[in-house]
């Protein structure tokens, strides 16, 4: 039988997770193993649980316990689901509920470069990329667009972020990924077999359909930052510099953008 719980006390501790505690917090980067997410929606939650995270509790609108979120809750019946109408559960977190759900979970331990990278032929590197929204509509390209994993710099935002895990669908579950060894950075992938091409207008940029750069065997596509885009280091590190042609004075795209044409064209 599930473990229904109707919210009677706004200043619960168990409510916490979902009403008091910042991403940061959540997060817990001096405690990671006791690290916490949060999925949004039923489709998503079900994404996260069939990659194997484990759920801690639910926050469900009265409507989807026998909707949308049923089959979630009759899988993980031991898991404490609290519930109250929409306008309180808005009041309580501060925004809508997706879909009428919330799921808090355990982070799960992330793999290493090299187990990420083992299988792959085409991976997306990102640099410094700060913004959520960003982060998460990259992680949907990749994976839609032939990408065998994503590996991210310390500097960019976590794709466990609830807004990067909403945005991507629950894709941040389907595709292997992890952060970058700090120090050795994007050239660390040449000792995996990579090719590396930074995605940059300079005098030597080769176009997005170059014949050498589609003919690599193994290749990394590396992304930077919103504005500034790639650091100048990471840029001489690369083994090729790639650009975009465009039309009518555009120089640039949102990296979102840019790495969904990106994936696409050299993820064939």
């Amino acid at each position: 039988m599930a473990n229904i719980i109707e919210i009677t006390d706004f200043n619960s501790p168990q409510l916490d997770i979902y009403a008091r505690m910042s991403e940061g917090q959540l997060l817990n980067r001096h405690e990671p193993e006791k690290g916490i997410f949060i999925a949004e929606s039923p489709k998503v939650v079900e994404r996260a649980l069939d990659a194997g995270c484990e759920p801690i509790s639910m926050l469900v609108e009265h409507k989807h316990i026998d909707g949308e979120a049923k089959p979630i809750i009759d899988r993980c019946r031991e898991v404490p689901v609290y519930t109250a109408p929409f306008e309180v559960l808005t009041q309580l977190t501060g925004f809508k509920l997706t879909r009428g759900m919330l799921c808090a979970m355990h982070r799960p331990q992330l793999p290493n470069v090299s187990e990420v990278c083992s299988k792959a032929r085409r991976i997306a590197v990102l640099e410094n990329v700060m913004n959520p929204t960003n982060v998460g509509a990259i992680f949907r390209s990749a994976a839609a667009l032939n990408m065998d994993a994503v590996l991210l710099t310390h500097g960019c935002s976590n794709p466990l972020y609830r807004r990067a895990i909403r945005v991507s669908m629950g894709t941040v579950f389907q595709i292997p990924w992890t952060f970058l060894n700090e120090e050795k950075g994007v050239s660390g992938l040449k000792e995996l077999g990579f090719k590396t091409a930074a995605m940059a207008l300079t005098d030597d940029s080769v176009s997005i359909d170059n014949e050498e750069l589609l003919a690599e065997e193994k290749l990394a596509i590396v992304l930077g930052t919103e504005g500034d885009g790639l650091a100048k280091e990471t840029i001489a590190d690369c083994d090729y510099t790639v650009k975009i042609p465009m039309s009518h004075g555009v120089d640039s795209l949102n990296v979102a953008a840019a790495s969904a044409v990106a994936f696409w064209q050299m993820g064939k």
